[in-house]
């Protein structure tokens, strides 16, 4: 057998991979080496004697252009293969350097088009040089989309051309194989639930006053939103209940959603709860009126997956790929919600996978007629897309 890197998201290749290598038996008498921390422990992992060496995807470029150790893996599997989505990024092109190198390649997600199929060209790039997609970008984007929101000669986005979607899939469907959990394992049930909370007439005329206006008067603290997007996350945050000035100072402006979420902490009844935050005021919030404890560590995950945790608090963006944590409870509140599709449904995945026992709930707690309902909405309208994806190249297996 030759030598293996695995390239995964830093928590997912510090605990997950080791941990499900020792779990399986048929990976017995595999050895491993963990290239992640400092730079004399990367060196060391890298260096030792072992069938498969495991490291962070956010060093790739480090081992590649400043490691010195010579690149000589037979295999690469790149666990998350969307973090490779952006063929500009340094890691994208780091890998590209010495993909000649590498005789096999396995990409995995379970997000591949999160923000829509443009996303596919650097990823299937890695996979097979551009073979089935092109080699530039100019050249996937001319032949599969249409210009569709430009000011002047400036394209901001961009549409599928009629029957694109489906040659795309036909392009990759022989290298691509996709399997939905729900399809193949005996998963649980997953239940979806909006939990709606109502501003008062006075938080009301605040978050009214900010989205036309654009300036909040809190006091002596007059709050600004220099541009469109400025506007959207501060809404966000107002819907949470709290908002930040210029110096990221926090003002508090309601209590509508920790209230909820003491609703649905007394309605578990003890039963282990995960709650996503998703603006460090949030967590605030949330750590002065609850006792919880955020994961973050190895021993914090351990721990939430040995039930020793009762609430436990967590940021999709260090949750959302890979992290086992369907032993610890099933029950996921989304006190803040993200835009990002593949944030958002990798984090409900950390619950609802193999190994989960019980029915799985997703409570999301929402502002009515605020910024809430919007990216809710959104969520919702971009899983089209990445179902269709998936359901067009959903493997048939014979068992």
């Amino acid at each position: 057998m030759g030598r293996v890197l695995v390239i995964a998201p830093l928590r997912v290749g510090r605990d997950t991979w080791p941990a499900e290598i020792e779990k399986w038996d048929h990976l017995e008498g595999l050895t491993y080496a963990v290239a992640i921390g400092s730079k004399d422990e990367r060196l060391a992992a890298l260096r030792a004697k072992a069938d498969i060496y495991i490291i962070n995807r956010e060093n790739v470029q480090w081992l590649v252009e400043e490691s010195g150790i010579p690149f000589d893996f037979d295999m690469v599997v790149i666990d998350e293969l969307s973090s490779f989505k952006n063929h500009q990024a340094k890691r994208f092109r780091s890998l590209m350097s010495v993909r000649s190198l590498v005789s096999r390649i396995v990409g995995l997600t379970g997000t591949p088009s999160s923000n829509g199929l443009m996303d596919l060209f650097a990823e299937f790039k890695i996979l097979d040089y551009g073979a089935r997609l092109g080699r530039y970008i100019s050249r996937y984007r001319d032949r599969y989309f249409l210009p569709d929101k430009r000011n002047a000669q400036v394209v901001f986005t961009y549409k599928l051309r009629p029957g694109a979607e489906e040659q795309i899939y036909n392009a990759i469907s022989d290298i691509t194989i996709s399997m939905k959990a729900e399809d193949y394992l005996d998963l649980p049930a997953c239940i979806h639930n909006e939990v709606k909370v109502k501003l008062s007439d006075r938080e009301r005329g605040m978050y009214e006053e900010f989205r036309k206006q654009m300036v909040l008067s809190l006091g002596d603290e007059e709050i600004d939103a220099m541009n469109a997007a400025a506007l959207t996350n501060k809404l966000l945050q107002m819907a949470n209940g709290a908002i930040y000035d210029a110096e990221h100072n926090e003002h508090h402006i309601h209590d509508r959603k920790l209230d909820a979420l003491e609703d649905l902490i007394e309605a578990a009844n003890g039963k282990p709860i995960l709650v996503c935050y998703w603006f460090r005021h949030d967590l605030a919030r949330i750590r002065k009126r609850f006792d919880v404890r955020e994961l973050k560590t190895a021993r914090d995950i351990t721990d939430w997956n040995g039930g020793k945790i009762p609430v436990a608090v967590i940021h999709p963006a260090s949750a959302g790929h890979g992290l086992n944590l369907q032993y610890g409870g099933c029950t996921l509140i989304w006190f803040g919600l993200t835009w990002s599709l593949e944030l958002y449904q990798q984090t409900n995945a950390r619950l609802w996978r193999q190994g989960q026992k019980e029915p799985v709930v997703i409570h999301h707690i929402l502002t009515e007629d605020t910024m809430d309902e919007q990216v809710m909405a959104a969520l919702n309208r971009k899983d089209e897309t990445q179902a269709a994806l998936i359901d067009a190249v959903k493997a048939v297996l014979e068992v």
